[in-house]
């Protein structure tokens, strides 16, 4: 239903229904995994949320977004209340929705977990260019993670999104970055062994008072 729209939870869907199955069955013929963010209706409760089916067309991760950004978000729907890790070609990863991705606990919890890439469907707008340009990767590489952030473009209602999609890797390394518009990424991820040079942080760090 977007994002910027009237009625949203009106049109909200529960997992499960006819676009699932139209969606696994594109992923399958398509021989790609595929993640969507959509609004998520259980029972009366509504949730900012996103599904991955992998290239087989079945169901890898549901999330339902943690961190609600703003008024508006906090009106619409309910918080999730967890992380979600999966398998992803052999790999261990996650979904974050948009403003999650800002919070380092979180990123944090899911590195923790072994979690080697993150990806996050996002709705972010001016003037927030600093997000895609600084948050994210420095996130990536405090975490040693690689991090998926897919941005909308354009504009919808009141609402100018800032694009600048991007796939960075856990150094930080740029591996694919967009513009303003409209644009389709693809990159490889490594799948070597683990880079000295990547942060410890996780390993590291001591709490103290």
């Amino acid at each position: 239903p977007g994002y910027n729209q009237d009625g949203i939870a009106e049109a909200a869907q529960p997992l499960g229904g006819d676009w699932c199955a139209r969606l696994s069955a594109m992923a399958k013929a398509a021989r790609c995994g595929v993640t969507v963010g959509f609004a998520e209706r259980a029972g009366a409760a509504v949730y900012n949320a996103a599904v991955t089916y992998g290239a087989d067309g079945a169901l890898l991760a549901q999330y339902r977004k943690v961190q609600l950004y703003g008024a508006r978000e906090k009106a619409i729907y309910l918080p999730g209340d967890r992380l979600c890790t999966f398998d992803l070609e052999g790999r261990r990863a996650a979904l974050l929705i948009c403003y999650d991705i800002e919070f380092a606990p979180h990123v944090r919890a899911l590195a923790e977990r072994r979690v080697e890439v993150i990806l996050v469907p996002t709705a972010n707008m001016l003037p927030f260019t600093h997000v895609s340009r600084l948050t994210v990767p420095s996130q990536a590489v405090n975490h040693a993670v690689s991090i998926v952030y897919a941005n909308y473009c354009g504009t919808e209602g009141d609402l100018i999104y800032c694009g600048g999609s991007l796939i960075v890797g856990p150094d930080g390394a740029m591996l694919a970055e967009a513009g303003a518009g409209e644009v389709l990424l693809i990159a490889d991820l490594d799948v070597g062994a683990p880079d000295p040079a990547l942060s410890a942080q996780v390993r590291d760090y001591r709490a103290v008072e």
